[in-house]
């Protein structure tokens, strides 16, 4: 691969927009020298204006969404893609989220350019659990570990019945939930098929991966190879 396809690819801009970034000097080695458009040293020996360069595909980023935003890009006002660099929206292959957090819920998120491995993550038979915090309006009532655990709850308007679920209890109104799947909105039906309401709802981790605690909201970073590994913690050795 060329350097001006790299570039493009990374979104820094279009052919003709890196062709010229190039040859006006943007693109230097880590030792000051410039690139020419055939050269193509060690990714992390190049510099874009100084900046190391975004990190090539396959990418996996994590991202702690803010309340307020939406993970699709067609959705009009705030979203994930806000969060990011502006040229990410321009990479090829594109970031997507694996797995959508509803406009109104915060927290964990992934997002990578590897269709094989979204699909992994989401399937329910990947260990790939997810876990929320839960707030709620009302106190719990004793009968919800059963109820979601269970495997027979169904949603109105499903006719498959969701998989087991686990309840962890942390007070009257506070609770982690464990599920396997993701389904339209789950855990907000689930609460409300057993008669209450969530007000507030964070996803805290993911498989075997719990979203760092400096990890700021509305803040992003790049997965290393150890944390992507404990995303899968049933294939772990």
């Amino acid at each position: 691969m060329k350097l001006v396809k790299l570039l493009a690819n990374l979104g820094y801009g279009s052919r003709k927009e890196v062709q010229r970034l190039i040859k006006s000097g943007a693109v230097t080695d880590d030792e000051g020298n410039a690139l020419a458009e055939n050269d193509l040293p060690p990714h992390e020996s190049i510099l874009f204006r100084g900046e190391e360069l975004d990190p090539p595909a396959p990418l996996v980023i994590m991202l702690n969404k803010p309340d307020g935003y939406t993970c699709s890009s067609d959705d009009p006002g705030s979203t994930i893609y806000d969060l990011l660099p502006e040229r990410f929206a321009h990479r090829n292959p594109g970031l997507n989220p694996i797995g959508r957090l509803d406009k109104d819920t915060t927290g964990f998120l992934l997002m990578t350019d590897d269709g094989k491995l979204l699909h992994k993550i989401i399937h329910p038979k990947s260990g790939c659990w997810k876990v929320y915090h839960v707030t709620l309006d009302r106190p719990l009532e004793g009968h919800e570990t059963d109820l979601f655990s269970s495997g027979t709850l169904m949603l109105n308007s499903e006719s498959k019945p969701l998989l087991p679920a686990k309840l962890e209890v942390l007070g009257d109104k506070e609770a982690l939930i464990t599920l396997h799947e993701g389904r339209y909105h789950q855990v907000r039906r689930m609460f409300a098929a057993a008669g209450n309401h969530v007000l507030e709802l964070k996803r805290i981790s993911i498989g075997g991966l719990k979203m760092p605690d400096d990890l700021e909201e509305g803040d992003w970073r790049a997965l290393d190879a150890d944390e992507l590994a404990a995303v899968f913690p049933a294939t772990r050795n």
